[in-house]
């Protein structure tokens, strides 16, 4: 522990160390007030943080949108205070009483820091490892974007915080590799290595130089050891990093959690509980804060902090100029450029979807692919890639480059076999503006990527999956490479739309469905190739609403057959085969359940029936069907290793099985003498 002394916090009253004093008593206020929180790397940080938004970053809190703003990400958003401190004082739309009701019930300021909830937080962070992997999109997009439309209107840097927790976690060593490989120069992270975790000092669980890890990967890095609380020392690190143009940054600085707190500086109890309100008292006390007020604020400070927030006001205006000068309102430009911050398609940019003939054979992966290229110019933002397999997904784009320091304005991304970093980087693209991330693996990978898809779903970051070899026909892999519980577990995501086309036709709807929400998409495709069906290629409007009927008997409807992706073809000759004995099915292709869901009942009864019985047909597990079917032709078990087909039949999914099933649900719902 570092011995704290009066004149080290203290001193004259110099409106900055003030400034950073003041940051850490909120620091200890408001987890004292919410009874919950994490204090202490918010007051070890505090400096750091004040030269980040007082000296360095250019941004206008007045316009925190502004596309031309430096990022900042608190990968640790344990310390969320440190961000809300920040951002209220600096002026943004953030009020003190906001900061007061930290972590409460339908407060502004929530444990951790969420997108979607307040301006000025660019990520959405909490789950170590996450922050640091979506600066590496965050930067990836700025790189682009520069290259794309000069430095006069895009020209920024993203700025990263993150602890000793996010270099644990996995995902940081994938995102680090890429970054590094990528020579994403203005990214700079701060390594806070403060040595404390919750189970106590660092050395009882992290080894490794992470310095040496670093600069492995290609990283400029430099050990800034004890100068936490000099502010000199900081900016003047920050600048030499922002001034390493050909690589990212890592900084490590020695900190010490909880400083200055006389009792609990670098000890674990100042990580993740709030200080005693004695404890406050001497803290507040040694640095020449009113020991008893709470959420301290002088006018000093506050106009300090307020002059800080509209400093880029005027750089802002002058990019604005710049923007109105470079791409006049109303010209073609322009409008590329408002689709490109929409991350949407230019007007009539649907036409361009290819069309396929009834009888055509196509692997929905590959119809995916011919989609992305025929839209690719019309969808300025559309980025698209791999993990390692973007052969394998349908997201190569023909005729681009990768992106990478030789070809910054690429808009195809090889991410390696990374698929949480991968899926990571992506939700950073989504939160900069002006990229449509497209990243595809196999679905049964979309589990290493999990945490980053529930990141981007919470966030409302509007992504694209391209999650193929959907399910047991991928055949010879087996079951370690066949899907099967993945669907029911993506669909009990909150805010992900999953879509399962039928045919190629139906991919190209999905397509559009994806480009036009402003949420993350995932599209769950075959590997084998599918028969395009006829009424699918006219069904664009109907696709969009989740479920459709396809087809209906001559007569009256005695079931229902639904089926999702390769299984509504087994539904449709199903029915055919019924039709011949008398008996009539509905066949209903039913591609996105979220999408179904959303609408009213009478659309719902309309396409369902009602007293009908409902037979679903889909070779994945049967859970969650029983909301819209009577039973299911599904698999509640792990695949098999075999031709794709054969291992399709062994399980029962061929149409003389669907239609003995429907047969047999049928028999059990006929009525009883």
């Amino acid at each position: 522990m570092t011995e704290t002394t009066q004149a080290q916090v203290n001193g004259a009253r110099d409106v900055e160390q003030l400034a950073v004093n003041v940051v850490r008593g909120l620091a200890m206020d408001a987890p004292r007030k919410a009874n919950a929180g994490h204090p202490g790397t918010a007051m070890a940080l505090a400096p750091l943080a004040h030269v980040l938004w007082s000296r360095v970053m250019n941004y206008d809190a007045s316009a925190p949108d502004w596309p031309d703003r430096d990022r900042f990400v608190l990968s640790c958003g344990h310390a969320s205070v440190l961000l809300y401190s920040m951002l209220h004082l600096t002026g943004y739309d953030l009020s003190l009483d906001d900061i007061k009701q930290f972590r409460q019930l339908g407060s502004r300021t929530p444990g951790h820091p969420e997108a979607h909830e307040l301006p000025g937080v660019e990520v959405t962070t909490g789950p170590l490892g996450q922050g640091i992997a979506n600066s590496v999109g965050l930067a990836t997009a700025e790189r682009l974007l520069r290259a794309r439309y000069s430095p006069d209107l895009v020209d920024h840097y993203t700025f990263v915080i993150c602890s000793d927790g996010d270099l644990m976690e996995g995902v940081s060593h994938e995102a680090a590799s890429l970054a590094g490989h990528l020579g994403l120069g203005r990214l700079v992270c701060v390594y806070d290595d403060n040595h404390i975790t919750i189970d106590g000092p660092t050395e009882i669980t992290l080894g490794d130089d992470a310095l040496k890890r670093f600069d492995a990967y290609g990283w400029h890095t430099e050990a800034l050891g004890e100068v936490a609380n000099d502010m000199g020392a900081l900016e003047a690190a920050l600048r030499r990093a922002m001034a390493v143009e050909d690589r990212p940054s890592f900084l490590q600085l020695r900190s010490h959690i909880g400083w200055p707190s006389p009792k609990l500086t670098d000890t674990s109890a100042a990580h993740g509980s709030p200080f005693d309100p004695d404890e406050i008292r001497a803290t507040k006390q040694l640095m020449g804060l009113p020991p008893d007020e709470q959420f301290w604020v002088p006018e000093e400070v506050l106009s300090f902090y307020r002059e800080a927030g509209r400093r880029g006001r005027a750089k802002r205006e002058a990019w604005a100029a710049r923007l109105d000068s470079k791409l006049p309102v109303g010209s073609h430009d322009r409008h590329v450029w408002g689709a490109q911050w929409a991350a949407g398609g230019l007007p009539g940019w649907e036409k361009r979807l290819p069309v396929w003939k009834a009888g055509d054979k196509v692997a929905t992966r590959e119809a995916l692919k011919s989609c992305l290229n025929a839209v690719a110019s019309e969808v300025p933002a559309l980025v698209s890639g791999g993990a390692d397999l973007t052969g394998n997904t349908g997201t190569k784009l023909d005729g681009e480059p990768l992106q990478s320091a030789e070809h910054p304005e690429g808009r195809a991304v090889a991410y390696g076999v990374r698929e949480h970093g991968m899926g990571a980087a992506m939700v950073g693209m989504a939160r900069h503006g002006g990229v449509l991330p497209i990243g595809g693996t196999f679905f049964v990978f979309s589990d290493y990527m999990r945490g980053a898809v529930r990141i981007a779903a919470l966030s409302r970051s509007k992504v694209v999956y391209s999650w193929t070899h959907d399910s047991v026909g991928l055949g010879e892999d087996g079951p370690t490479h066949q899907p099967v519980e993945q669907l029911a577990a993506m669909r009990a995501m909150p805010n992900l739309w999953v879509v399962r086309p039928a045919d190629a036709n139906e991919t190209a709807h999905a397509v559009r469905v994806a480009v036009d929400h402003d949420g993350p998409t995932a599209l769950i495709l075959s590997r084998q190739g599918l028969p395009v069906l006829d009424g699918t290629a006219e069904s664009a409007e109907l696709f969009s609403r989740g479920a459709y009927v396809l087809s209906e008997p001559e007569g009256p409807t005695d079931i229902v057959l639904v089926g999702t992706g390769s299984e509504v073809q087994l539904c449709v000759k199903a029915a055919a085969s019924l039709a011949a004995e008398g008996t009539g099915a509905r066949v209903v292709s039913m591609p996105c359940w979220e999408l179904f869901d959303r609408q009213d009942d009478s659309y719902k009864r309309e396409v369902l029936g009602e007293g009908t019985p409902v037979l679903a047909v889909e070779a994945a597990s049967s859970f969650g069907w029983e909301r819209w079917a009577d039973a299911s032709v599904s698999l509640d078990h792990f695949g098999a290793s075999g031709p794709g087909a054969e291992v399709l039949a062994h399980f029962g999914f061929t149409a003389d099985n669907v239609a003995d099933r429907a047969r047999a649900l049928l028999h059990d719902n006929a009525p009883r003498r």
